[in-house]
């Protein structure tokens, strides 16, 4: 196999997932994300590696 239909493969499958996923996905909710850049907001991180630093 040459690399022009192993790629012409890869690109169509990325584009089926990319349109299987939009087509079954619900919209995002713009309102209800939370902040890229929280800084001095005062909200508590959660839900990554640095939420689980130590208290003491």
């Amino acid at each position: 196999m040459t690399r022009l239909p192993v790629v012409a493969v890869l690109l169509l499958a990325v584009a089926g997932v990319l349109v299987f996923d939009l087509a079954t996905s619900a919209p995002l909710d713009p309102f209800s994300a939370p902040p890229l850049m929280a800084l001095g907001s005062g909200q508590a991180t959660s839900g990554a590696h640095c939420a689980s630093l130590p208290t003491n």
